[in-house]
């Protein structure tokens, strides 16, 4: 038996809803709003990403209601009437479904800005309202799905819009290419999503602030199914060769220099080649591997990307931040005493009798560091590759060889790399990865996303209506119809406006009557958050 379930894409209590409505009522009309980011994951945030509408309307509203319009009555209405009647324990009246049915299409309209476009809080980026008399149940029907469908992929490219305003401030700022920024964040989020169409959605978020860097293929099939993208025309999402632990263990008994020189000489001549190198011995394999292999490295046409994932990535990448008390043992007797000391001056490492120590934390005591653990990875592969300076006299490491860390590397991590990159010399060349803990240690209550119906047609007459709770002032609604203007270049939000006034406004129709009026591209929406960070 043919399933067939768009009706049931709800919350169960949503099924009494049609006769709850006063039997007077023929339209409800409600919004979807970013209402609040004082959960934000964004510090100072105060806009969201919109992007995901027109996927929820070609998957849902189009291509899942699609398959109840073309079956006969009976089964298009038969499997609800059978799931919700065993949910609420007695037999439910399916004559909505099928008077819905007889119509032929879903009576709805959609007003949306455009994708792409970053959305103060409190602003609506749509509106939805159902245009046949008959359906008001249909609007807010639809709330738990539309919520669903949207607020992941929203929050997902917020994240990511956030990720690369920063790399872009840093690429100003040390004279690193512009055009270099989309390759500097890299997805890799998709082995820990909640589920493979989850990392579809996620992964266009983060495709769509215009980070091009990926290995969420599903997220590339994604932007080609529903926005028009087209890997033969254009740069959809990419990602290079690369090793795991697995493939470095085969080697066990060769040694990494072997492996090394037969990626680089038998598989991966020329291009991008991405060596997971923390396996062992990650410092060895800097100042020992490395200064070895130098002249196949330099001899090579493309670039070796070193990538430890392990340690503190902030430490690893960029070194310690230390002392420059000369020694530490001068004024204290004991090297607990002055390891505490030092933290509480804001080092991360001190000088202690010759020996530059960790600070200690509450799991080890202070450790003895070697000089490259002090310099941190760049400056090391500074130290052997050299490079060049740019025009803002950075430090730029030469082309054949680069650094990534594969994971962990969260917003505040983000900006400490770079600010201390730049602090020690460095334009801001590094590849840093976004795992599923940036994308998905989100809920829906990151950015307050909420479905609030605000207006309703009564005995011919239309009323705003508002949600107010006196025990929880966050969750206050809009008012009545709403109009959305730009004011003095910031959008801003107008309700309780009239029926003319509501034609008027910066919301525009993008579905009506089952079909998709107005459509976007990947290409559009990466040009249009570009033009605004």
């Amino acid at each position: 038996m043919t399933i067939i379930a768009p009706s049931m894409q709800k919350d169960v209590y949503k099924e009494f809803h049609g006769r709850a409505y006063h039997p007077d009522v023929t339209e409800v009309y409600a919004n979807y709003t970013s209402r609040s980011g004082r959960l934000s994951n964004i510090e100072d945030n105060n806009k969201v990403a919109f992007v995901g509408l027109q996927y929820f309307i070609m998957s849902y509203l189009m291509e899942e209601w699609d398959s109840f319009f073309k079956a006969n009555k009976a089964s298009a209405v038969g499997n609800h009437k059978r799931i919700l009647s065993a949910m609420l324990g007695y037999p439910v009246d399916v004559k909505y479904l099928e008077e819905l049915h007889d119509l032929g299409y879903l009576p709805l309209r959609i007003k949306a800005l455009p994708e792409g476009t970053l959305v103060p809080y409190q602003v609506p980026p749509l509106t939805v309202v159902n245009t046949v008399d008959g359906f008001q149940w249909l609007t807010n029907m639809i709330e738990t799905v539309l919520s669903c469908e949207n607020w992941p992929i929203q929050t997902s490219a917020t994240t990511s819009t956030a990720y690369m305003k920063v790399f872009k401030e840093f690429a100003i700022k040390t004279g690193f290419p512009l055009e270099a920024v989309p390759f500097q964040g890299h997805d890799f989020s998709f082995r820990g999503m909640f589920g493979k169409q989850a990392a579809a959605m996620s992964g266009f978020g983060h495709l769509a602030s215009g980070l091009v860097g990926t290995d969420t293929i599903p997220a590339v099939l994604f932007a080609e199914k529903y926005y028009g993208a087209n890997v033969d025309n254009e740069l959809v999402g990419c990602s290079v060769d690369a090793t795991e632990h697995s493939v470095t263990c085969s080697w066990i008994m060769e040694g990494e220099i072997e492996f090394f020189k037969y990626l680089m000489k038998e598989q991966s001549p020329t291009g991008i080649l991405s060596v997971v190198s923390d396996t062992w011995d990650f410092w060895t394999l800097v100042t020992e591997y490395l200064p070895e292999l130098k002249d196949e490295i330099m001899a090579r046409d493309g670039t070796l990307v070193i990538r430890p994932d392990s340690g503190d990535p902030v430490k690893i990448l960029t070194g310690y931040l230390t002392s420059k008390v000369t020694d530490y043992s001068q004024q204290y007797a004991d090297i607990a005493d002055a390891s505490k000391a030092a933290e509480s001056e804001g080092f991360e490492a001190f000088n202690w009798k010759g020996q530059v120590y960790s600070i200690a934390d509450d799991e080890a005591q202070p450790a003895v560091l070697m000089a490259c653990e002090l310099k941190g990875l760049i400056e090391c592969l500074w130290d052997t590759f050299g490079g060049t300076q740019t025009d803002k006299g950075f430090k730029l490491l030469d082309d054949h060889i680069g650094a990534i860390y594969g994971d962990a590397i969260t917003l505040k991590r983000q900006r400490q790399i770079l600010q201390r990159l730049m602090d020690k010399g460095f334009a801001s060349k590094v590849v840093l990865g976004i795992g599923s803990y940036s994308y998905q240690h989100v809920t829906r209550d990151t950015h307050g996303s909420a479905v609030k119906a605000t207006s309703i047609v009564k005995n011919n007459e239309r009323l705003a209506i508002f949600k107010d709770p006196k025990t929880d002032t966050k969750k206050k609604s809009a008012k009545g119809l709403l109009k959305v203007i730009d004011k003095n270049g910031e959008l801003t939000l107008i309700n309780d406006v009239s029926e003319a006034e509501e034609e008027d406004s910066l919301l525009k129709t993008v579905f009506e009557d089952g079909k998709l009026v107005r459509v976007t591209t990947l290409q559009e929406i990466r040009s249009l958050i570009d033009g605004q960070i």
